[in-house]
C-alpha cells in the first residue's frame, strides 16, 4: 500500500500561486476573455485552457494565423498586471505558510515576477525568499523544469518535496519532477479527477516541523 502523504516527511514544500495560494480567476478571466473576444474565439471554450500555464504557451498553442506572439503576450501580461481587483487568499493559507520556516518553501508560478508580486500583494500574502516565475525557465508547465528549479533554490531534490497545485498542467509538472502532489480544489467548480490527495483549502491542515527540520503535513 502506498504510504500516505500524512505519514511522510519532506525537505521542503513547493507551491503554485494562482488557484493554490490565491484565487485570481475573476481577474485572469476578465483579461483573457477580452483578449479572446478580440481574436474571435469562443470565450467559454477558451477560458478553461488558460490556467496554470504561461501566456506565451497558451497563445502559441492556439496557432492563430498572422499574429505577433510577442506583442500579444505583452498585451496580456500588461493587462494582467493592471487588473488585480477581486484577488483573494485561499482560506487558511497565511496561517499555513507562517508555520513553515522561510527557507523551506518556495513559490513556483507560471506568472511573471511583476505579476506574481502584484497578485501576492493584492491577496495580502508575503512571498518567501525563493520564487520561480515563468521568466526563469525555457519550458513551462507541464514540463517539470520550474519545480526542479524551485527545489534547487532551496538546496533540496524535487523528489524530497511536497508540491501544492491546482491545475492539470501544474499537477503533471509536479509528477514529472518526482515530488508528491497535493491538489487544492478551492477554485474548482466540478470534482477533480486525480489520484492525488485533494483538499479544499488550508483550514483543515497544518505543518509540523520535525526535530531534524523536515516538514510533515498534519490534519487539524
Amino acid at each position: 500500500m502506498q504510504q500516505s502523504i500524512f505519514d511522510k516527511t519532506y525537505a521542503a514544500f513547493l507551491f503554485d500561486m494562482d488557484g493554490t495560494l490565491l484565487n485570481s480567476i475573476v481577474a485572469a478571466e476578465r483579461v483573457w476573455g477580452a483578449w479572446a473576444r478580440r481574436h474571435g474565439l469562443d470565450v467559454a471554450a477558451f477560458l478553461p485552457t488558460i490556467h496554470g500555464v504561461r501566456p506565451v504557451d497558451t497563445i502559441t498553442r492556439l496557432g492563430l494565423p498572422g499574429i505577433d506572439i510577442a506583442r500579444e503576450v505583452d498585451w496580456v501580461e500588461t493587462a494582467e498586471r493592471e487588473d488585480v481587483e477581486g484577488i483573494v487568499q485561499i482560506d487558511g493559507v497565511v496561517t499555513f505558510l507562517n508555520s513553515i520556516p522561510a527557507d523551506r518553501w518556495a513559490i513556483v508560478t507560471s506568472a511573471t515576477a511583476e505579476l506574481a508580486r502584484r497578485r501576492m500583494t493584492a491577496a495580502g500574502i508575503a512571498p518567501p525568499p525563493a520564487i520561480v516565475t515563468g521568466e526563469d525557465i525555457v519550458n513551462g508547465k507541464p514540463n517539470p523544469d520550474c519545480f526542479l528549479l524551485g527545489a534547487k533554490k532551496l538546496g533540496v531534490a524535487a523528489s524530497e518535496c511536497l508540491i501544492f497545485e491546482d491545475a492539470p498542467a501544474g499537477i503533471l509538472a509536479g509528477e514529472r519532477a518526482g515530488g508528491d502532489v497535493v491538489v487544492i480544489t478551492a477554485t474548482h467548480h466540478t470534482p477533480v479527477k486525480t489520484a492525488h490527495l485533494t483538499i479544499p483549502d488550508y483550514t483543515g491542515v497544518g505543518v509540523a516541523v520535525q526535530d531534524d527540520g523536515r516538514l510533515r503535513l498534519v490534519r487539524r
